[in-house]
């Protein structure tokens, strides 16, 4: 899966995926294979989704994570999504394997 990358400085975070493009917070973060597979599987996962249902997924996860886990870093690493692309993003042949709708497998 090719996806445009582009470099924003005042990213959040390392990186991002908003469908079709991958945010990176510096170019150097274009040779971090880890990072860019990381946020090919979310752009997957958007795709799988129809694009706009997953950031309304997204977003609900992380607010039912807050409400539980009461800690913004509990919060994000437990959404759903997060621990399918954290759990493969060392897997460089992922999603070439398939593994469509793996989230939904992820515990």
């Amino acid at each position: 899966m090719n996806a445009p990358v582009l470099i924003v400085k005042k990213l959040p975070a390392a990186g991002m995926a908003i469908f079709p493009f991958i945010l990176l917070k510096s170019a150097a973060f274009k040779n971090d294979q880890e990072i860019i597979n990381h946020e090919k599987i979310h752009l997957r996962q958007q795709l799988e989704l129809l694009v706009f249902p997953f950031y309304i997924l997204y977003l609900l996860n992380y607010l039912i994570n807050l409400i539980r886990y009461k800690k913004h870093n509990l919060a994000y690493r437990n959404i759903v999504f997060e621990k399918e692309a954290y759990t493969h993003e060392a897997d460089l042949n992922y999603l070439k394997n398939g593994n469509w709708y793996g989230w939904i497998k992820i515990r």
